[in-house]
């Protein structure tokens, strides 16, 4: 989990969680987070903006980034947009009205959050992106993102493993909105159209949702009753997939890609076969050093756009596991 792809970078963890709001956040300050003296007698509130953390990956996005900031003596305020541009740009505003050190932003759209980002960086806030990029550079000090190709590479050798290169399948995507989305897949099929044998016979958004998985999965058994495999573009869908499996009283592969403590379980459980761990806490810490490295000196430290490799995880190493980093990885 310390390796990085093109860089190696401090990291730190733990816990916090709010909805509309979390830690202590009464005092704004008035510092310019541009200025090299922000940090030192400016604001010291640090903004961290995510999907809602009902998805338990976004938690531990906010949870580390709201200890990590509490850690080096910041104020927080923990916000969600639900993955909806337009109550994202309104918490930017928030941002900005409360005069922010800085922002750590797992954003709601490539190119939909630009315009807002921008509003923040003229107003002299920096924004660090975790997760997810946007289509734009310039705009944010950091693009901190998990190295998605690499991960989903992963991802697919294990599926093509455990299909024994040949049979039908079906992939879920997520947002096509999502960045992350289309280099899973990419990433996937890199691998995987390399078996002639393997066939695809249906591939589906489902929008990173648990739900809407199950149905598009359904759906799918309906249609294709001899599918050996499903590969999804996150857990959340893994565990829809898998659910819909398990009703239909069938035996088939599911693979992830997030590394939930829900899908470890159910890899110790014998049930989803495999996932790809991406390091969602140690992306949210790296975003608040260099966020408060940034407050302090004016200058970004590391270059804006940043990888961080995934690990693979089956039941080899899935009692390893612990929020969402494989122990001596």
């Amino acid at each position: 989990m310390r390796k990085l792809s093109g860089i190696l970078l401090p990291i730190g963890m733990a816990a916090v969680l709010a909805v509309a709001a979390c830690g202590s956040d009464s005092g704004s300050g008035t510092g310019d987070a541009a200025s090299p003296s922000a940090g030192a007698g400016g604001s010291k509130l640090m903004v961290i903006i995510t999907p809602s953390p009902d998805n338990v990956f976004f938690k531990a996005e906010q949870d580390a980034a709201a200890a990590q900031a509490k850690k080096l003596g910041y104020e927080t305020l923990v916000l969600s947009h639900d993955d909806d541009p337009t109550k994202q740009s309104q918490e930017i505003d928030t941002a900005i009205s409360r005069k922010a050190a800085a922002i750590i932003l797992d954003n709601a759209g490539a190119d939909s959050s630009v315009a807002a980002i921008q509003r923040a960086k003229d107003a002299g806030i920096p924004t660090f992106l975790i997760d997810r990029e946007i289509n734009k550079t310039g705009v944010a000090v950091a693009q901190i993102v998990s190295n998605n190709a690499q991960g989903a590479g992963l991802g697919g050798q294990e599926f093509a493993k455990l299909m024994g290169g040949k049979g039908e399948y079906a992939e879920l995507t997520g947002k096509a909105t999502d960045t992350n989305a289309g280099v899973r897949s990419q990433g996937y099929h890199g691998v995987l159209d390399q078996y002639p044998d393997l066939k695809m016979v249906a591939q589906q958004s489902a929008n990173w949702d648990q739900a809407e998985a199950l149905t598009k999965t359904q759906t799918i058994l309906q249609a294709h009753p001899n599918i050996k495999g499903i590969i999804a573009g996150n857990d959340t869908m893994a565990l829809g997939a898998y659910a819909a499996v398990q009703a239909a009283g069938k035996k088939i592969i599911v693979v992830g890609f997030d590394g939930s403590p829900d899908v470890v379980s159910s890899i110790l459980k014998d049930g989803i076969k495999a996932t790809v761990l991406q390091p969602a806490s140690q992306i949210s810490e790296m975003a608040v050093d260099q966020a408060d490295a940034y407050i302090k000196s004016g200058k970004a430290s590391q270059p804006e756009k940043q990888s961080v490799d995934c690990v693979l995880v089956n039941p080899d190493n899935a009692k390893s596991v612990t929020d969402f980093a494989v122990a001596g990885s």
